[in-house]
């Protein structure tokens, strides 16, 4: 049996607190989201802004070869003609081969909120319909609030389905808008429905009780062959039922056929289209997330170590690349050999030298106890390896650094840097300015070294994070730098695209040099 995907991220997802996407941003996804094989994409609300309105234009010269564009609106305003209502023809005018109409279920929102008869809502939504299938165009039609519709006054709920199934709409979308229904009362409600139309049934699902997904798989197992939501789950307060998720177990876990195009290769792009779209809306991606997250196939425990590098299956649920994912194997206190060996890999053999190991393995559990944690910050850990294999290549010694912020009243803050090291025995001493310590440091330091290794200048800070280690200790507590790395116009044969090292010092100063030094040995060392 196959699932429809209906992907509303560009209109709903948009929706979301501090989410905004640029029309090429739109453009973007929606080239993403064809290629992932969804069958349509909710373009967005044409009469509410201008920059919808040219999304639909440019989508008429797009070569989309899995897709189908979908614009959404209300139903007609009442007392007007739908051929009258702006809102209809802004519909029909964007070209799009599907119109998704919103209209009201719930007696509540028609009495108190959009204050019409309800035979008028009724007539409301018929006549919208009929417009818009009038027009050449299919019509899915959103009851919107339906399960709180259905549970207040379930005749009047039914009523203005019917009304839309007899007016010719080509699927009736049962939405839980409110998000407060649990997937029994949605599994209920969907069995019933279906029982009395013949109209395929669709699920559009929000996540304000944390089910969304919950309940939209309960939904397509009661009947439902459509499935809305947003990748990621954006969208307004606690966000829509997640697609990454919904995806993957509709089609590893219960067996569905819902991506378009070749079923392997699509459901292998879900990761990077999930990260992809997280860096357009500007939002973290949650590391624990199902099925894409970078934690989703990480471990930490040596026990865990162990049993899947002998038998996957033993402590992962699927194979992480069937979602385009990868395993991650982690080193902390809590690891043992079979960590340290399996992220280290055949890139240092260490696979018979259980003197080695235990080394390393003590020498991360001490550093640890020190406030240091290598599993974020991987390029350090090399390094300390290299260290304890007595393999590392020295590039520089430091003969001293400093750093001066200088701060008067009514004026910013301006910071100075000075770095002297003995590079290839030649001394180099630099200053620089810059907007903090860190941001100096860097100059400074890039100044000495770069004379020698040009390509350094590819290595670009991309983020900065700070932890206190030890907040008891107040002003004089440890600080924890998580520095990472990005390569920029890779010019060598490092094979790098980023990579993250660690300081750990009281001095947020010398933790952030400590963080800067191993990142620029480690990548001199890689692509040496």
């Amino acid at each position: 049996m196959r699932i429809e995907i209906y992907d509303t991220t560009l209109r709903d997802g948009a929706q979301g607190e501090g989410v905004s996407f640029s029309l090429v941003d739109k453009n973007n996804i929606t080239n993403k989201l064809n290629a992932l094989g969804v069958d349509f994409i909710e373009g967005g609300y044409p009469l509410s802004n201008p920059k919808d309105v040219a999304y639909f234009d440019q989508c008429r010269v797009l070569n989309l070869t899995n897709s189908r564009i979908c614009a959404f609106g209300m139903t007609r305003r009442r007392g007007l003609e739908a051929e009258q209502d702006e809102g209809m023809k802004a519909l029909v005018a964007t070209g799009a081969s599907v119109i998704t109409l919103v209209g009201k279920s719930w007696d509540l929102h028609v009495d108190e909120v959009l204050q019409v008869d309800r035979d008028e809502n009724i007539q409301m939504i018929a006549d919208s319909v009929t417009f818009c299938r009038q027009a050449g165009r299919e019509v899915f039609y959103d009851a919107e609030h339906f399960f709180d519709g259905f549970r207040a006054n379930p005749t009047y709920a039914m009523a203005t389905l019917t009304a839309a199934a007899e007016a010719g709409a080509n699927r009736l979308i049962l939405c839980d808008t409110n998000g407060g229904s649990l997937p029994d009362w949605v599994s209920e409600v969907v069995q019933r429905v279906r029982g009395e139309l013949k109209v395929a049934l669709g699920i559009h699902t929000h996540n304000d009780c944390g089910v969304a997904i919950a309940n939209t798989l309960a939904a397509v197992q009661a009947g439902c062959i459509q499935v809305q939501g947003t990748m990621n789950g954006i969208g307004e307060r606690c966000g829509n039922a997640d697609l990454t998720t919904i995806v993957a177990n509709l089609r590893l876990k219960m067996g569905y056929d819902c991506l378009l195009g070749d079923a392997v290769s699509s459901l292998a792009r879900l990761t990077k289209t999930s990260r992809y779209i997280y860096e357009l809306a500007n939002i973290n991606t949650p590391a624990n997330q199902p099925f894409v997250g970078s934690s989703a196939f990480a471990h930490k425990g040596g026990m865990h170590v162990h049993g899947v590098r002998r038998v996957s299956h033993s402590y992962e649920h699927i194979e992480p690349d069937l979602v385009g994912n990868s395993r991650r194997i982690l080193v902390s206190e809590l690891s043992g050999a079979s960590n340290v060996i399996a992220m280290l890999g055949k890139k240092f053999d260490i696979s018979d030298d259980h003197q080695i190991q235990r080394r390393i393995v003590e020498r991360v559990q001490q550093l640890e106890h020190e406030g240091f944690q290598y599993e974020a910050a991987t390029a350090s850990f090399e390094l300390l390896v290299q260290d304890l294999l007595d393999t590392r290549t020295s590039f520089w010694n430091l003969d001293h650094y400093r750093c001066v912020i200088l701060k008067r009243q009514d004026e910013a803050a301006v910071t100075e840097a000075i770095v002297k090291l003995n590079v290839n025995d030649k001394t180099e001493h630099h200053v620089a300015d810059g907007d903090g310590p860190v941001n100096a440091l860097d100059g400074a330091l890039r100044k000495c070294l770069e004379p020698h290794y040009p390509h350094i200048k590819q290595v670009h800070l991309r983020d900065y994070r700070v932890r206190v280690v030890n907040p008891t200790a107040e002003s004089a507590a440890k600080v924890r730098v998580i520095a990472e790395f990005s390569i920029q116009n890779q010019i060598d044969k490092a094979n790098l695209t980023h990579f993250s090292t660690i300081g750990v010092n009281e001095n947020i100063v010398d933790a952030s040099w400590q963080a800067l030094c191993d990142a620029f040995n480690y990548y001199l060392i890689e692509s040496s």
